[in-house]
């Protein structure tokens, strides 16, 4: 851009003295001109692979986010795991999988891979092998909410129930947000999806009620009563929630009658 003003300013004074034009004239005119010449402008960022993915990822645009995690480095582990994510939010589970046990094998104390192979299995409802791929993750990452949430869903999905309610309690522990979290584009993923609903949601009135989360607690009574929850003697006697028998709420929500599924 210097250059480019010194040779339009050099030009400029040429042309005066070629048409007998003062100096002086010509300097003030040629400082005008040079002034209106725009900046250049600034140099966009450049994006690395990882990140134009992850741009991919929130905008929900998961085949072009796999094709930019891609573009990185082969041998990484992260980019791996996070190219079967975007395969796994397309439902080709099977590519997924295969991405995760290459991640794994990258790096074998990689957690997140793991629960995320993991995820595979529930989604395929094979949830032995769910569980133990979420116990694999858990002994490297035992302080993980989301991976001791996922390992109780898992043994809902086995009707384990005893097993869940200990697990949610583990997660509910590290992580009083822990179900509240609704996605995972990083790197490990959270599973969500259940057959047995209103069931899901008492299991889980009753994890925040011993934890003392009263509102929540009374939220997912809510919705497992709205979801067809039956036995509501359950709500009654279960000594969890005891201190929420004399609540006006609690009352009201007993008071329902069951929906009709």
């Amino acid at each position: 851009m210097v250059s480019a003003r010194i040779a339009l300013l050099t030009a400029v004074l040429i042309s005066a003295v070629c048409a007998q034009q003062p100096a002086t004239q010509a300097f003030n005119d040629t400082r005008s001109t040079v002034s209106a010449i725009p900046p250049k402008a600034e140099r966009a960022p450049v994006l690395s692979p990882e990140m134009r993915g992850d741009i991919f990822m929130a905008r929900k645009m998961y085949r072009e986010a796999a094709e930019a995690y891609a573009e990185g480095p082969k041998n990484s582990p992260v980019l791996t795991n996070k190219i079967g994510i975007a395969h796994h939010q397309m439902l080709d589970l099977d590519s997924a999988k295969k991405y995760y046990e290459r991640a794994i094998k990258l790096d074998k104390q990689y957690s997140e891979a793991i629960n995320n192979l993991g995820t595979v299995h529930y989604a395929k409802r094979s949830y032995r092998r769910a569980v133990g791929q979420y116990k694999k993750a858990l002994k490297l990452a035992p302080n993980s909410a989301s991976i001791h949430s996922n390992l109780g869903t898992a043994h809902f999905a086995r009707k384990k129930y005893k097993d869940a309610a200990e697990s949610y309690e583990k997660a509910l522990a590290l992580d009083p947000d822990v179900f509240e979290h609704r996605n995972s584009h990083g790197v490990l993923l959270q599973e969500r999806t259940v057959q047995e609903r209103a069931k899901f949601h008492f299991y889980l009135s009753k994890t925040y009620a011993k934890a003392g989360a009263v509102e929540r607690a009374l939220l997912y009574m809510r919705k497992s009563l709205e979801e067809g929850f039956r036995d509501k003697d359950k709500y009654r006697e279960e000594p969890e929630f005891a201190q929420l028998q004399e609540l006006p709420e609690f009352q009201q929500l007993l008071a329902m009658e069951p929906r009709v599924l």
